[in-house]
């Protein structure tokens, strides 16, 4: 997530823009605003994929920095270089013992990798992060992604079996603001794989995760819409972006998909409503 801001080509979203400005929330949405407002949402939802998997690699690397992987590390295997908090300064508290807080500080403001974080991330872990049934319960203090306020809680459970490193990922009472006041209220379970770097618990450059599972995502006006993972997103700590898969939000009577592609680390993804002609979009 270099950036995100999401720029639509075509007349689109600037359609759901205009259709969310006027319409109430009480009244019936017409076919052209349904679609609109779909269509709105598909980007808002891309904004959130890209915030999360990003929450999800500050959590990983913060572990690491804590030494709470439950990993012993070998002499020389820990990385001198930050690979995604930067300038975050991390620490942990209660010396002795489970529950431990994590406390992730990026100040007023600090950029690594085009990313520029702000705020405080709080993460309350029950045991080792890599212990399978362990929990982690992330909050936070006026934090912020770019020019995006994230707030909710995003609950980590350990579903590790042998051979394979995944969590159940749980977003209760998630929120978005962006710069201009406007936001949108996401929540729902989401099931994230580590699939490659398991075996390099200390080497987080070439860790690469897949997620799957569904989500629900509300505008000001109180719109919903049903999202679900068609294609398992995968997403690299080496790549600013989430750079295969693809998702579907559903609207009462229309749908559209983004697509982020099959693998090319770049911003370019596709939207479309219906199966119908896929629009290029550009997540930067």
């Amino acid at each position: 997530m270099k950036s995100t801001k999401l720029l639509i080509a075509g007349s689109l979203i600037a359609a759901a823009f205009n259709f969310s400005s006027c319409e109430k929330n009480d009244s019936p949405e017409t076919p052209a605003a349904e679609i609109a407002t779909t269509t709105e949402l598909a980007g808002r939802q891309a904004i959130i994929d890209n915030i999360a998997e990003d929450n999800n690699a500050v959590f990983m690397e913060a572990s690491v920095s804590g030494g709470l992987t439950g990993n012993r590390p070998v002499a020389g295997a820990r990385p001198l270089t930050p690979v995604i908090l930067g300038g975050g300064t991390v620490t942990v508290s209660a010396s002795v013992g489970f529950p431990k807080t994590i406390t992730i500080d990026f100040g007023a403001g600090f950029t690594f990798n085009g990313i520029t974080r702000s705020g405080i991330i709080n993460i309350v872990v029950s045991d080792s992060v890599r212990k399978s049934g362990s929990t982690a319960i992330m909050t936070f203090n006026n934090y912020k992604v770019n020019t995006f306020k994230v707030e909710g809680t995003y609950t980590w459970t350990n579903t590790s079996t042998v051979g394979v490193k995944s969590w159940k990922r749980e977003v209760v009472d998630g929120k978005v603001t962006n710069a201009q006041g406007i936001y949108w209220r996401h929540s729902g379970i989401k099931f994230v794989t580590h699939t490659e770097g398991v075996n390099t618990p200390f080497n987080l450059a070439d860790d690469v995760f897949s997620v799957t599972g569904n989500h629900t995502i509300t505008n000001m006006l109180g719109r919903t819409r049903t999202v679900t993972v068609v294609s398992s997103l995968i997403k690299a700590n080496s790549c600013a972006f989430i750079s295969q898969g693809s998702i579907k939000i559903q609207g009462p009577n229309h749908y559209v998909t983004i697509d982020y592609g099959a693998g090319t680390c770049d911003a370019n993804a596709t939207l479309s409503l219906d199966g119908g002609i896929a629009t290029p979009i550009v997540l930067n």
